[in-house]
């Protein structure tokens, strides 16, 4: 079950008595446990049927007992379990859960962790209570997802800008959401974001960033990509190289992919790139000017100076004197 899911069925007054939100995406647990501790009940109703512990503080039988409360001038009682994976003895709720009283709606969140599907408590979860697993999403699954929050807020972004956006968050949906939300409040009466508005409200330069330097290095750009580099030793949280490099390896990847595809048209490149049509026009420039050989040549180069990057054949090389020397090397590769 989704956390979408969870959450509509609440919204049309459709409870289970027990639910399990597990995994290692906080961003879809957090939703769940937000609008179960604020939206089911009234303020009025919560005031003596809202029950919260926490899993570090809370013992079991504490949890048992406010879960076999009745509720009071209400159809329902709340009762939150927040942190659960901290908490000692926490398959001591087995017997709870086993006979759940259905004025209780007992919502679970053990984050970063999973019950072991072999365990007795694990089967019980299943049998009688409703799960939420969630995984972090993939890296291709990002831009549609900040997509879709942006067009929530009624408004559109430029694919160059969402890109930015993504690839200075990440997968930390949370401070997408938050860092989106920030931009909506921002615009005033304008409703698409631009690069502009990255710039001036998230921090990330427009011209100085990975994105730019990927571009310029599929391009073989040298004075590009040192005017860069150059900004990012001057100002070390821009850019740091363990930010760079996954990046700019994860682009070559999928140039590399390229030559094995039938139809090498811009279009056809585009869902390759996470359906973003200016990767997709700089992949198809890289293959050009560096050739199948080439783009093997720069992936092992990339490994190479990853592992440099860590201290691993190295003494201890500055992290901008590292950049240069590897983009000097790469584009010294032939096509």
């Amino acid at each position: 079950m989704s956390a979408e899911k969870i959450i509509t069925d609440w919204k049309n007054k459709t409870y289970k008595p027990v639910y399990w939100l597990e995994g290692e995406e906080p961003y879809f647990i957090d939703q769940v446990m937000h609008y179960a501790e604020h939206s089911i009940l009234t303020e009025s109703e919560a005031g003596f049927n809202l029950t919260v512990f926490y899993g570090r503080d809370a013992d079991w039988a504490s949890v048992v007992n406010a879960c076999r409360r009745y509720p009071m001038f209400a159809e329902r009682q709340v009762v939150l379990l927040k942190e659960a994976q901290q908490m000692r003895d926490i398959e001591k709720l087995e017997g709870y859960i086993d006979n759940p009283l259905p004025s209780t709606v007992f919502v679970v969140s053990y984050k970063d962790k999973k019950l072991d599907g072999r365990t007795k408590f694990a089967g019980l979860v299943k049998k009688k209570g409703e799960i939420l697993s969630t995984k972090k999403l993939y890296e291709n699954q990002l831009p549609e997802w900040a997509q879709r929050m942006v067009e929530r807020h009624g408004l559109t972004i430029q694919q160059k800008a969402l890109a930015l956006l993504v690839d200075h968050i990440g997968n930390d949906l949370n401070r997408l959401q938050n860092e989106i939300e920030k931009l909506a409040v921002n615009l005033g009466n304008r409703k698409n974001i631009n690069e502009d508005d990255i710039e001036e409200y998230i921090g990330v330069s427009k011209e100085f960033n990975v994105f730019e330097l990927q571009d310029a290095i599929a391009k073989k750009d040298i004075a590009k990509a040192i005017r860069i580099i150059q900004y990012f030793k001057a100002n070390p949280k821009a850019a740091p190289i363990q930010l760079i490099l996954p990046t700019i390896y994860g682009f070559f990847s999928k140039v590399y992919s390229i030559f094995g595809m039938d139809n090498k048209s811009e279009q056809a490149l585009i869902p390759l790139f996470n359906r973003n049509p200016f990767a997709a026009r700089t992949g198809l420039q890289a293959t050009q000017a560096y050739g199948y050989a080439g783009v093997e040549r720069v992936l092992l180069l990339l490994h190479q100076y990853n592992l440099r990057s860590i201290g691993i054949n190295d003494a201890g090389t500055d992290d901008a004197d590292l950049l240069k020397e590897l983009v000097v090397k790469m584009m010294a590769t032939n096509a």
